[in-house]
């Protein structure tokens, strides 16, 4: 485990973080040794797990190991908070899906302001699922901004951004992963040149913006009348949380992989399973979705063909043709 921070003549910076995404940024800025990391704010413990038992967050887990003092308010719009926050007296303060909108009062405490990492090529993307809105979008590139926060919904102008091609393949999982990397990396180059008065603050084109929406489990359920490629969109955009799914037999039953399929389809109705090369595929509102990774409710992740093995009488079945709730499907 490393040192504490103690206060020195380097700037003082302050880190505002919650999930995965943000660590690697964290990291970066420790590794550095530029700054006097004074203090890390991040959501409190939440319950997780079926055990529901309360659970750090990841970037209070990597900020104890990097043995940065750790805080973990529940807002930061009391006074005391505000109060605690301007004791500190940051120069700047670095924002990574924190988890909370920052009022005026709060963005005016350091001199620097509150410099942003965010996972898409804004204007475009504003909001709280740009990873998911990319993949979507059938988007073929996506990126990163380094942006100052203003009262407005990711509105603050930009210091630094950098293109990321999307992969074929490429799942919200796997695309975070690269997001996070490349704008830890990014962040690294651009806050000393921000410092150094070395950038001019670009500002957003708001007429060229989008919002995406909060992501909700039920937005993972299938619409077999969708086209396949539109489906298969949702499969990567929804992995690994909270999953594209559907039903069979009164229940879930998961979509981890799939792939569009140039088959004839023959006038059967959208959601009927159909056999192709030996896995089952599925009838959609335009052209056929072979299924190649699902997961029953109450089963282990499995390959279509092992489970076309399994359960030989999903052939000619419909799925999600029935109003099976959500419980198997993870919050």
């Amino acid at each position: 485990m490393a040192a504490a921070y103690t206060t020195t003549n380097k700037p003082r910076l302050i880190f505002l973080g919650t999930p995965v995404f943000a660590v690697p940024s964290l990291q970066r800025l420790a590794e550095r040794g530029t700054y006097d990391l004074v203090q890390v704010i991040t959501q409190p413990d939440r319950p997780a797990g079926r055990g529901r038992k309360l659970r750090p967050s990841p970037v209070k887990e990597a900020a104890q190991t990097l043995g940065i003092p750790v805080w973990t308010p529940e807002t930061l719009k009391t006074p005391d908070a505000i109060a605690r926050l301007r004791d500190l007296q940051p120069d700047v303060a670095v924002v990574v899906a924190y988890g909370e909108i920052l009022r005026p009062n709060v963005l005016a405490i350091p001199p620097k302001g509150f410099v942003n990492v965010h996972a898409s090529l804004l204007p475009k993307y504003r909001g709280a699922a740009p990873i998911q809105a990319a993949l979507l979008n059938g988007d073929r590139e996506t990126g990163v901004s380094i942006m100052l926060l203003d009262e407005g919904m990711d509105t603050g102008p930009v210091l630094a951004q950098r293109v990321v091609p999307i992969a074929p393949d490429e799942t919200a999982g796997s695309l975070s992963e690269k997001l996070a990397q490349v704008g830890a990396d990014l962040l690294v180059e651009t806050l000393p040149r921000w410092l150094a008065g070395e950038i001019v603050p670009q500002p957003q084109d708001h007429s060229q913006a989008s919002i995406t929406r909060l992501i909700k489990k039920t937005h993972g359920r299938i619409d077999w009348a969708q086209p396949a490629e539109v489906i298969e969109r949702q499969v990567r955009a929804y992995t690994p949380w909270p999953s594209a799914f559907t039903t069979w037999d009164g229940r879930l039953l998961k979509v981890l992989r799939a792939r569009v399929v140039d088959a004839p389809v023959q006038g059967l109705m959208p959601g009927t399973v159909v056999m192709h090369e030996d896995a089952p595929a599925v009838v959609t509102g335009k052209g056929l979705l072979l299924l190649e990774e699902v997961q029953l409710e109450g089963k282990r992740p499995t390959s279509g063909r092992a489970f076309l093995q399994g359960y030989r009488d999903v052939v000619g079945a419909r799925l999600g043709d029935d109003t099976t709730d959500l419980q198997g499907v993870p919050s």
